[in-house]
């Protein structure tokens, strides 16, 4: 028997980063679509003060938008933040290849040197995260109305 990962065709997952106004636009309409429609998060704590600093991704299956990420400086270090996949598209790998993405591109970052890497995690998320080398640092806490907990790489 297979597992589950051996049977996703990753060649159907392309990840890009945003570069235009129009991707930005795709990749807020899926997480307007993922945490403000899906999980009930107000909309003015989704699109955020951070937006034009972020660096985003927008995910592709079969050339159609479902997935959303973006990373960004902060005083703590990087911060992986936005992870959004539309949800006929989960289980799917693009949630992972999102990952791969991001953490790639921020290793490529000059400036992300030596700087500790995290994100809040869903716990429905963690999984994820954990294959990825990302560890629970502290405790749980409410972020929105949804438990998270910090996972550091």
């Amino acid at each position: 028997m297979t597992s589950s990962a051996e049977t996703k065709d990753y060649s159907k997952v392309r990840i890009v980063k945003i570069t235009s106004p129009e991707e930005l636009d795709k990749a807020q309409k899926i997480r307007y679509e993922v945490f403000v429609l899906g999980q009930n998060v107000p909309a003015e704590e989704e699109i955020d003060q951070f937006e034009e600093e972020a660096f985003h991704f927008l995910a592709y299956y079969e050339n159609i938008p479902c997935g959303a990420a973006r990373w960004r400086f902060t005083e703590k270090g990087v911060k992986l933040e936005r992870f959004a996949v539309l949800e006929e598209f989960r289980g799917k790998g693009v949630g992972s290849a999102l990952v791969r993405a991001v953490l790639n591109d921020v290793s490529a970052h000059p400036d992300a040197t030596g700087k500790k890497i995290y994100l809040h995690s869903q716990l429905s998320a963690m999984r994820l995260y954990d294959k990825f080398g990302f560890r629970k640092v502290g405790g749980l806490f409410r972020e929105c109305d949804i438990d998270h907990y910090k996972m550091e790489l």
